[in-house]
């Protein structure tokens, strides 16, 4: 597939996929969305690729929700069918064989937040703003956010935090358990590449086996999900 809305890097077994619309501050359009779902099967498919990282061109934004200039042009089905396609993805982000790391480089909104969501760990620079203000446009979180946020970090907070619409700060975010780690945002690259590298040296079968336990275990009891 020819990607025009994103960029497929490879680096030290790593791989790279960046969102490349930094003049829509990488906010997702049905075109994006199914590149993202191509490029993320092209690095399952790749065993030279230990971890992937998920981030957004420039310095402004990782994802700044859905590109709403395509959006309201929408009827229902298309809206319908957008959502699924977002839906689809980030299924396939949160069930990959191989760590997924959101590198939160700025604004993560709306289905930013989500795709967030969906990755296995979240470093966040300390610029980075994170929140779903759907409610504010008639909407609610349509790519799963109402689910995995709500198990991150808790009914309460989940709630708080879709009802309002309320946009978070990264330490915030941090404290409520919605990122992993916040560092200096000129760090942000390095010290995701720090710890891809930490866990490239862990054994891959262990790690795709790690991840499946830990998901599918969430809906189970605890003998059910002990493997």
């Amino acid at each position: 597939m020819a990607y025009e809305n994103i960029l497929l890097k490879e680096d030290k077994n790593i791989g790279w996929i960046i969102i490349n619309r930094p003049e829509k501050l990488n906010a997702l359009n049905a075109q994006t969305i199914k590149e993202l779902y191509s490029g993320f099967l092209s690095f399952r498919e790749n065993r030279d690729i230990k971890v992937v990282i998920l981030t957004g061109q420039g310095d402004k934004a990782f994802i700044a929700g859905a590109d709403i200039s395509e959006l309201v042009h929408l009827d229902y089905n298309q809206g319908k069918d957008y959502a699924l396609e977002g839906q689809e993805l980030t299924k396939l982000i949160e069930n990959y064989p191989k760590p997924v790391i959101a590198a939160i480089n700025g604004y993560a909104l709306g289905g930013g937040t989500e795709m967030a969501l969906a990755c296995h760990l979240r470093i966040a620079s300390d610029r980075a703003k994170l929140g779903q203000p759907e409610v504010k446009l008639g909407l609610i979180p349509g790519f799963g956010g109402t689910q995995r946020l709500a198990r991150l970090v808790g009914k309460g907070k989940a709630l708080e935090l879709i009802l309002s619409g309320r946009v978070i700060s990264a330490e915030e975010a941090l404290t409520i358990g919605l990122v992993n780690q916040v560092v200096p945002h000129e760090e942000l690259t390095s010290k995701v590449m720090e710890l891809a590298e930490e866990i490239m040296a862990n054994a891959p079968l262990a790690l795709r086996y790690s991840i499946q336990a830990i998901n599918q275990g969430l809906d189970k009891s605890l003998e059910d999900g002990l493997l």
